[in-house]
């Protein structure tokens, strides 16, 4: 063949490079699908508590139930650990792809197990298991997702990376969708059978079509260029311990009013003894608005800076969460419950459209993905996993309705500390941190 001919059949075969809507939608649906799954498995609480973990008493089957929720999260610092260290040795495509492979397997032993009375112990075994695959998978997608598309577009890094947390409120959208319709069309009995596992067969449809659209990504010039190290982990450990402390108080507020907000349709049915339908309707409202505002807080962030808007909405948190829960207890409503839902929503947009692209600039880029999936994964363990555990005990130890405020106070002054000794590390303008 000739030198005229050979160069053609290669520029044939030549990936044309990918937009940068391309690049979010591929880089983002993986996110997307670990949000869904950790949404239902919260929405469904209920129902999996009974077919998996029943007891002598429906608190203390709840509390296995969130329990099993939070302990999954004991492994995602290590999936952090683990797939960050690979996305920045390997690249972030490598790690993208062997996270949302993962977080299918899991989801599909959730989907099939049978309930205890079928194989008894063996369900909530298997349940647990199922949930520490997707814990560690879900350790390594934020931090390679957000270097990938921070990487892509170093000049709008609030704008890009925010869809990161965009896709979060379009998975709690369709997760409480899913509950919504099946509460209304399903008999009780038959959504505590077997409606409850439909949201997690659907679910596992994203993951063929996460697999497909990441196979065309490329790692961005900015990473490949890199001098890389062999041993990020240990370069985040010894060398970027203020930065990674940083990270994880920032982020504190921010996952524990996710999970908070998953929690509602619980709260609405046993603490409220509204329908169930109400509460997932609420939730739908909150997955509305955490999907349209975030994309626009992200932009905002590049315009205004993004310490100075997460501080104020970490303010807004203080001031406004026990009056929020107090009215919504004591004016039990529809009206209610919805403002409460839509108004942390709104607050949580704010803050965490910002919040990826503040995390992605502390480290730099050739420990990016193992510091975001290390300060990720711990800030989300310790303050988000256990948010319905910590909530569910607050509400039985306390008797008080509004007690889920407490806890959402707490994290936001944490992450008013965390903001606030941020201006200790200098970020220079091309994104690498200086500790000054």
């Amino acid at each position: 063949m000739s030198t005229e001919a050979t160069q053609a059949a290669s520029a044939t075969h030549t990936k044309p490079p990918l937009t940068l809507v391309q690049i979010v939608v591929a880089t983002s649906v993986g996110n997307a699908l670990e949000w869904f799954d950790i949404a239902i498995y919260a929405f469904f609480a209920v129902y999996i508590g009974k077919q998996f973990f029943p007891a002598s008493n429906e608190m203390a089957s709840m509390l296995l139930t969130f329990g099993t929720f939070g302990a999954s999260y004991l492994v995602r610092p290590l999936g952090g650990m683990v797939l960050g260290a690979y996305a920045d040795r390997r690249g972030r495509k490598a790690a993208l792809m062997a996270s949302v492979s993962l977080m299918m397997l899991g989801t599909a032993m959730i989907a099939l197990m049978p309930g205890y009375a079928r194989i008894g112990l063996l369900a909530p075994v298997g349940v647990f298991v199922a949930r520490l695959i997707q814990g560690f998978s879900a350790g390594g997608e934020f931090g390679a997702s957000t270097a990938m598309l921070v990487e892509h577009a170093p000049h709008r890094r609030g704008f890009v990376a925010s869809w990161q947390f965009a896709t979060q409120g379009l998975a709690t959208l369709l997760a409480a969708t899913f509950g919504f319709a099946l509460a209304q069309l399903l008999p009780a009995a038959a959504l505590a059978d077997w409606g409850w596992r439909v949201p997690f067969f659907c679910g596992l449809l994203i993951g063929p079509v996460g697999l497909y659209l990441r196979g065309f990504l490329e790692d961005a010039p900015g990473f490949t260029d890199e001098v890389r190290t062999q041993t990020p982990v240990r370069e985040v450990f010894a060398r970027q311990k203020r930065m990674l402390a940083v990270s994880i108080g920032a982020l504190t507020v921010s996952t524990s009013v996710q999970y908070l907000l998953q929690y509602i349709p619980t709260f609405a049915m046993r603490e409220l003894h509204l329908p169930a339908a109400m509460g997932f309707a609420a939730t739908m409202v909150s997955g509305v608005i955490l999907t349209l505002v975030t994309p626009f807080a992200g932009h905002l962030s590049d315009r205004i800076g993004r310490r100075k808007q997460m501080a104020a909405v970490a303010a807004l948190f203080v001031l406004t969460a026990y009056p929020a829960f107090s009215y919504t207890v004591t004016h039990i409503s529809t009206f209610a419950l919805f403002a409460l839902c839509g108004w942390f929503a709104l607050l949580k947009a704010i803050y965490f459209g910002a919040l990826p692209a503040l995390m992605s600039e502390v480290f730099p880029p050739a420990t990016r993905s193992t510091g975001l999936s290390i300060g990720y994964n711990v800030g989300v363990t310790i303050f988000g996993g256990f948010t319905p555990a910590i909530v569910t005990a607050l509400l039985s130890v306390t008797g008080d309705k509004s007690a889920p405020s407490l806890y959402l106070i707490l994290t936001a002054t944490i992450s008013l500390g965390a903001l606030a000794s941020m201006s200790r590390i200098k970020i220079a303008a091309n994104g690498y941190p200086n500790q000054a």
